[in-house]
């Protein structure tokens, strides 16, 4: 059967080998003498035209594909270069550091056209026989590769994403520590005059996460109007110390009305700012932060949750950790009756269905409220209060 060759300008050489399968060539140009291309191959004429688009797009974009198919460690490399832009610091971090201790060490060697469905299905399954890693960790490094090798599909390095076809590990539920009402008040009490007082009423009665509301400055907060703005987080970040980064996602940016109770915190925050300012002098650093220490750098995590788990011990609470008021405001928000909707703004979750599914364990109680509440109605429309 003769081949069927056709070339459409920009495409490069697609054409059809005598076994049916496409074929498709993309000229790279001259290195030591010798005419260097890429080829690609497909099931589908179109396939192969996607291919060879692909690969064209990407040398236009300054990131031509090699030669000889590169080692996995050497593709992570450049896709970690890549995603750099686009990414929180702290982000970069976690996945940098995944890709060299748990993924480069084990299958970094093989040749990136050669990954198989084997490799990476061994490699999460020793993941999670490591006892030093959860569940959610092993998860987590099938979910960075899976997303490198999406981008290796795009660039035209490899055919399929393997990594695709490994099925995740599953992650026991555990079920979310929240403070009840009585709970709420006792550590509240627990904490007043403590350095974190302000942060602690912040986190519980608007959901704020750690990093949110240790990244505020005063320019966000509008306490007359009893307002604050989201939009950065203070993240540490290994050899660059404590850094503003971008919120977690689009959603997160966001505006939130302050209770009453909060807006008093933040205004007593603000007068013993002022006296460690005059306290500090020449030496405090002005940032504009509104938690600070004595010199007026912002509060470091750490410092944070020791503190917090002081308070925790003196309201003979049960242990829990900062991120744990995120949850007991959500809770107490959906108690009282306020809409999911307004719960998932509130908190910045970037889908309802993030809320709803991190709070199941109100719902019974909401649940038997509204049955009750139309049981009262019924009544009434018989003509019979109950």
């Amino acid at each position: 059967m003769p081949s069927d060759k056709r070339r459409a300008k920009g495409d490069g050489a697609v054409y059809r080998r005598s076994d049916g399968r496409w074929i498709g060539q993309v000229n790279l140009g001259w290195k030591d003498g010798r005419r260097v291309r890429k080829s690609v191959q497909g099931a589908t004429e179109k396939e192969v035209r996607d291919k060879v688009k692909a690969v064209i797009r990407n040398v236009d974009d300054g990131a031509p594909p090699p030669t000889r198919s590169p080692r996995l460690s050497e593709f992570l490399t450049r896709w970690l270069a890549s995603v750099t832009p686009s990414l929180r610091s702290s982000t970069y971090v976690s996945y940098e550091g995944t890709v060299r201790l748990h993924i480069v060490p084990e299958i970094g060697h093989v040749p990136i056209d050669k990954l198989s469905v084997d490799h990476v299905s061994r490699l999460i399954a020793r993941k999670e026989a490591d006892s030093r890693l959860s569940s959610r960790s092993a998860r987590y490094v099938l979910l960075i590769l899976r997303n490198a090798l999406n981008k290796a599909v795009r660039w035209g390095l490899v055919a399929r994403n393997v990594a695709n076809l490994v099925d995740a590990p599953r992650v026991p539920y555990r079920d979310v520590r929240v403070l009840s009402p009585a709970e709420t008040k006792r550590l509240l009490e627990a904490a007043r005059g403590d350095v974190v007082e302000g942060l602690v009423v912040l986190a519980v009665s608007t959901g704020l996460r750690l990093g949110e509301a240790l990244g505020l400055q005063w320019p966000d907060v509008d306490l007359d109007r009893r307002q604050l703005r989201v939009t950065k987080s203070l993240q540490r970040v290994p050899g660059r110390g404590l850094v503003l980064t971008e919120t977690k996602t689009r959603r997160s940016r966001r505006s939130i009305v302050l209770p009453v109770r909060t807006a008093e915190a933040l205004r007593g925050q603000r007068v013993r700012q002022a006296d460690q300012r005059r306290a500090a002098g020449s030496e405090w650093n002005e940032g504009g932060f509104v938690f600070t220490a004595s010199t007026g750098r912002p509060l470091d995590h750490r410092n944070v949750q020791r503190n917090f788990r002081r308070i925790v011990r003196k309201a003979r609470l049960p242990r829990m950790r900062f991120h744990d008021l995120r949850h007991s405001c959500a809770s107490l928000l959906l108690a009282e009756g306020v809409s999911p909707r307004v719960i998932m703004e509130t908190l910045g979750h970037s889908r309802i269905s993030v809320t709803m599914d991190t709070y199941t364990h109100v719902m019974p109680a909401l649940m038997r409220d509204a049955a009750d509440a139309i049981d009262r109605t019924l009544a009434r429309d018989d003509g019979r209060e109950r």
